[in-house]
């Protein structure tokens, strides 16, 4: 392909040339007058920093630079210069879509003519696509019943309780007990392995598991010798695999007292009811629009997905699971900042680091990346045009979920990358809203 491109005037031309599947060489020319712009800038760039016999610092002229460094010295600086504007126009009127940096080499450089330059360059892969309307997708449940309205005060039950004294009788499941423990593995304490006036909650699995089973059975007063053995994935991995035994007092038991279903239960869950009834009503109205929430979101989530197998792509670049991988991950670790936890903070917090988070969000990194471009493909089969009204909505409610006014939000974002937001939006809505449940 062979285009005579335009850029600020200046004549230009390129060529592309496919060379894999999502890989080629783009050849193309900078304009000897752009060049000289971009000699010119870097003259003055490097005349700053001159100490020349006769001349003030800065005040070397053209012409004595020449003669005695020669104009090739300022090349390299002018072609970085002029190279970005000149590659960008080459890549739009080669209608390419690069996914990462080009690898640059100079074809030619001579005095008083164009400079010809190449760049190997991987683009975005093409995509065929296959079905992706009207597709079946599993039917949803969204039936709730008096069990899940029963089940959901049974919590508000539970979160309600009191812990009350248990005068007599042995430890439970669901009881809470205080304790002090000294663990040791091979007869040794480690660090971590012991604590006084400990209340644990039998049955919470916050312990190593087997710890709070030993405990069950026992009352207030037994010394009980518990022996667990810590897992093979043990976050402290000198611990890792081994056996030790936790020399335990249970100074206290206490079991849960609930309080009784009735009007005064439900005032004291929610300030809007009257009674119990009225509660009941509002729980059930809340389990429906979590289930029609969720149902939506799966009918989603299986019809996108569907339009994904449909397609083909050859080739990914890694280039681009890379990007994505480094995306999901600035964007995790920036809702930590918000909360006040630095990454570093957070690697120390959670025992990882940054290559254990790199691995996470590679797992999927490669079916995101093929969804995203069936649905920019999508966008294009179908011609969405976000129109500058929903633009300015999308503004307005972005403005709202953050916390920040229009005007930063129109400084961060530009109105094409709005655009590409909006229109995977309506791609999603036009695959999902077809599709058929069954």
């Amino acid at each position: 392909m062979n285009l005579d491109l335009k850029s600020g005037g200046n004549y230009m031309s390129a060529k592309w040339e496919k060379k894999g599947t999502n890989d080629g060489e783009l050849t193309f020319e900078i304009d000897v007058n752009k060049i000289n712009e971009g000699l010119d800038k870097a003259f003055q760039r490097v005349r700053k920093t001159l100490n020349v016999p006769g001349f003030r610092k800065g005040k070397v002229p053209r012409t004595v630079f020449n003669r005695m460094y020669g104009e090739a010295a300022l090349y390299e600086d002018a072609l970085n210069i002029v190279l970005p504007e000149a590659y960008e126009a080459a890549v739009d009127e080669a209608k390419l879509e690069p996914v990462d940096q080009p690898e640059i080499s100079v074809e030619k450089m001579e005095p008083k003519e164009n400079w010809v330059i190449k760049a190997k360059v991987t683009v975005k892969p093409e995509v065929e696509l296959g079905e992706y309307k009207g597709l079946t997708v599993p039917k949803q449940d969204r039936e709730v019943s008096d069990a899940d309205v029963d089940a959901e005060l049974e919590k508000k039950r539970e979160d309600q309780a009191e812990l009350v004294l248990k005068e007599d009788g042995k430890a439970e499941k669901g009881d809470t007990v205080v304790i002090d423990y000294k663990g040791t593995v091979d007869g040794t304490p480690f660090e971590g392995g012991s604590a006084d006036n400990y209340s644990l909650e039998l049955g919470s699995n916050s312990f190593i598991p087997g710890f709070e089973d030993q405990l069950i059975g026992h009352a207030a007063g037994d010394d009980v010798e518990v022996k667990v053995t810590f897992p093979e994935d043990y976050q402290a991995k000198d611990l890792a695999g081994k056996e030790a035994i936790f020399v335990t007092k249970i100074h206290e038991i206490k079991t849960k007292e609930l309080p009784e279903l009735d009007d005064d239960f439900a005032k004291d869950v929610d300030e809007e009811v009257d009674s119990l009834d009225e509660l009941k009503k509002k729980i059930k109205a809340d389990l429906v629009q979590k289930k029609n929430d969720a149902a939506d979101q799966a009918i989603q989530d299986a019809a996108i997905s569907e339009a994904t197998k449909n397609a083909t792509i050859k080739d990914l670049p890694a280039a681009m699971i890379d990007a994505d991988v480094h995306t999901q991950m600035d964007q995790y670790l920036g809702n930590m900042q918000r909360q006040g936890i630095n990454p570093q903070m957070y690697y120390q917090l959670t025992g990882t680091s940054e290559a254990d988070l790199h691995k996470q969000f590679e797992k999927d990194a490669d079916d995101r990346v093929r969804t995203n471009l069936v649905l920019e493909a999508i966008v294009q089969a179908e011609d969405i045009k976000p129109t500058q009204e929903e633009i300015d909505e999308e503004i307005k409610s972005l403005a709202a979920d953050y916390n920040m006014d229009e005007k930063t939000v129109r400084q961060t974002l530009t109105d094409d990358m709005l655009a590409h937001d909006i229109s995977i939006k309506k791609a999603i809505e036009l695959v999902t809203d077809s599709s058929k449940e069954a």
